[in-house]
């Protein structure tokens, strides 16, 4: 499927994650500290450039092309795989709906690695169910003025700008929902910041809206365009979250491949031993199944296919690439016996940044709801 320059990004990437970020993956996790030396580096060596529009100082890369660069990098540490997703998920209504005015302002910035971003959508009381947030912006003059907490954010606390979605008409349920950009100078206040199973190094925490002051020019689209524009968002971020958790399985079927390589028992590599090869092919195909469709996602993100196609293709891929993570990783744990279940060995690691996989935008209960209601309505 995948072309020749995008088989040598492969390469290229694969052997850069190895060097820059691998190193620092343990200690990152260990200390759930954000992976500065990772960061340095990703804008330094300027792959930070590569998921931004050409025409905003990025690199213009392919949908493909952005996958393989979160897999390869999953695939030694998935909370750095995070820091170079996260800023693009903030990104993509301003690049898709909003005005070029807010595209010249921020985008170039966040292509260059002088911004992080957040994507604030969730809320205590509001994860799946959108429509209940309640955080409210109401118009002053011309601005707009903020109140409310968003949860579970992604890099609350490192961020520049943060994403934020709002009610401006309560009584329209998900139609009342507005969308702004909002700078961390204004009086963005981060609270309890989590201690986390899995992706330890990226910071998740609450984001805290104060009579936050935003311009009217920062609102992204319309008053009430906000649900829309949340959903459309997703749609074209699920299956990078389908890639991470690809690069996920792959380093714990890497891993588990060396090790049954090495483990003897019974005067012989366990990897003779029929009941572990093929456990091993299983692995390897549901990785493999999973990587497919995230790739068909990501083709029809760069062909523009219509809303409903991307939604279910998005939904399937995301959904089967972290089920299949989950298992891949349990079972690579499994190879390694007792030594897995310790910390000497990165796959206990592997296995419990897999679990996010199945949670974050959108669990993947919710991605069932979207395929079937796709499948009902026969779209």
């Amino acid at each position: 499927m995948l072309n020749e320059e995008q088989r040598e990004l492969k390469a290229v990437v694969r052997r850069w994650a190895e060097a820059k970020v691998a190193p620092y993956a343990s200690e990152v996790d260990r200390d759930a500290r954000f992976p500065a030396e990772m960061f340095k580096s990703y804008v330094e060596d300027g792959w930070v450039r590569l998921q931004y529009p050409a025409e905003y100082g990025g690199d213009g890369a392919d949908s493909i092309s952005c996958a393989i660069f979160v897999e390869e990098i999953a695939r030694v540490c998935a909370s750095s795989s995070l820091v170079a997703m996260i800023s693009k998920l903030a990104c993509i209504p301003m690049i898709y709906w909003g005005s070029e005015e807010l595209k010249r302002k921020y985008i170039p910035r966040a292509a260059s690695g002088d911004l992080q971003g957040s994507y604030c959508l969730s809320e205590s009381s509001a994860g799946s169910d959108v429509a209940s947030m309640r955080t409210r912006a109401v118009r002053d003059g011309d601005s707009y003025i903020l109140n409310g907490a968003k949860h579970w954010i992604t890099n609350a606390g490192v961020s520049d700008i943060y994403t934020v979605f709002a009610k401006t008409d309560p009584s329209a349920g998900s139609k009342g929902i507005s969308c702004f950009v909002v700078e961390k100078e204004w009086g963005v206040k981060i609270g309890k910041l989590e201690d986390k199973l899995g992706v330890r190094g990226s910071p998740t925490g609450e984001v805290i809206l104060d009579e936050v002051r935003v311009p009217i020019e920062n609102r992204i689209g319309e008053e009430g365009q906000g649900f829309a524009i949340a959903m459309g968002t997703l749609n074209r971020s699920r299956p990078g979250i389908g890639a991470q958790a690809v690069g996920i399985a792959q380093g714990a079927i890497d891993a588990a491949v060396e090790y049954v390589k090495q483990r003897e028992q019974f005067g012989h590599p366990i990897g003779d031993f029929q009941g572990v090869r093929f456990m091993l092919a299983d692995m390897a195909m549901k990785n493999e199944a999973a990587r497919s469709l995230i790739y068909r996602a990501h083709e029809l993100i760069d062909a523009g296919d219509p809303y409903s196609e991307l939604a279910m293709m998005g939904a399937m891929a995301k959904c089967v690439a972290s089920d299949a993570a989950m298992s891949i990783t349990v079972d690579a744990l499994q190879l390694f016996g007792g030594y897995g279940y310790t910390k000497d060995f990165p796959v206990e690691r592997y296995m419990r940044d897999a679990k996010i996989t199945q949670i974050y935008e959108g669990t993947n209960q919710i991605q069932r709801v979207v395929i079937s209601k796709q499948l009902l309505s026969g779209q």
